[in-house]
């Protein structure tokens, strides 16, 4: 099934999950997905590993194990930037042949050490080039509510985004945000350059300060004040800093929905536990918002 058929029926809600780091066996992963699948998301994005370094053996076990036990969709991340044609074409049809349709296209981060080729620089090449190859996936790509870090200005970044759906992305999942405000601009900024696709919203229970630190350090996202008050106020308490990060979680969701947002993106960062508080308080009211 084509994940960008469900954006005409339903909000659509989704989570994503990553492969156990290399030291570590695949299988501690999967009491994650255990915890999971009754939890009945629409999809689960599974990210490539870290740096997009690999051949994505563990995604792809990943993918078809959540495809074949648990009946969910998968959609498998694909980092370009450190990969040639040849390899790409090696992963897709691996991908082809175990029934994988979704991709999540990314140009991925530069890993230290690693040289990039020259066959894919940007999301786009990689998005056009799996359009001229096959139609069989359906292929979604990343977008920065905030602007992508190494994007001059949101005008330029928003031109990028519109060549990736001119390559063929069917819809697009946010980077983590903490402020609403800031996905309201951006979608509106997208929709007057031509952006008509689905937008999800990609929303991060934050649950430890040093979890704040890392992500925007990486993404770059603007900590508005009611955010950083939680974080002052709980930081010596990982219990009540893990609470009340649920709880801004649920309450940007909560108006995300009411402003009629396409879909929710949740990263749970295989915690099963802060996914299903956060799925139990806002299942509901994404199935009333369908049916509106």
């Amino acid at each position: 099934m084509k994940i960008a058929s469900l954006f005409a029926e339903k909000t659509v809600f989704s989570f994503e999950i990553f492969p156990p780091k290399k030291t570590s066996p695949i299988e501690t992963v999967y009491d994650t997905l255990e915890a999971l699948q009754d939890l009945h998301p629409d999809f689960i994005s599974v990210t490539f590993g870290a740096g997009g370094s690999g051949n994505g053996e563990n995604t792809l076990a990943i993918a078809r194990r959540l495809k074949e036990r648990y009946g969910v969709l998968p959609m498998a991340h694909l980092p370009c930037i450190h990969y040639n044609k040849a390899q790409i074409d090696q992963i897709l049809e691996q991908f082809q042949e175990n029934g994988i349709e979704n991709i999540l296209a990314l140009r991925g981060d530069r890993v230290e050490g690693l040289t990039p080729t020259t066959d894919f620089n940007h999301a786009a090449d990689l998005i056009r080039y799996i359009r001229s190859k096959t139609g069989s996936f359906d292929i979604a790509g990343a977008c920065y509510p905030e602007c992508h870090p190494e994007a001059p200005n949101m005008d330029t970044d928003i031109r990028h985004l519109k060549e990736k759906v001119d390559a063929g992305a069917s819809h697009l999942i946010t980077q983590l945000f903490f402020d609403n405000d800031s996905f309201y601009d951006f979608r509106y900024r997208a929709a007057r350059a031509g952006v008509n696709v689905p937008i999800e919203a990609g929303i991060m229970p934050v649950t430890n300060r040093k979890q704040i630190e890392r992500m925007v350090t990486m993404c770059g996202a603007s900590l508005p004040r009611k955010f950083t008050k939680i974080v002052q106020r709980f930081e010596d308490n990982p219990e009540a800093l893990r609470d009340a990060g649920i709880a801004y979680a649920i309450d940007q969701i909560v108006d995300l929905v009411t402003d009629g947002v396409d879909g929710i993106h949740l990263y749970t960062m295989n915690n099963p536990y802060v996914a299903r508080k956060i799925s139990e308080a806002v299942g509901g009211i994404i199935k009333a918002a369908t049916k509106c």
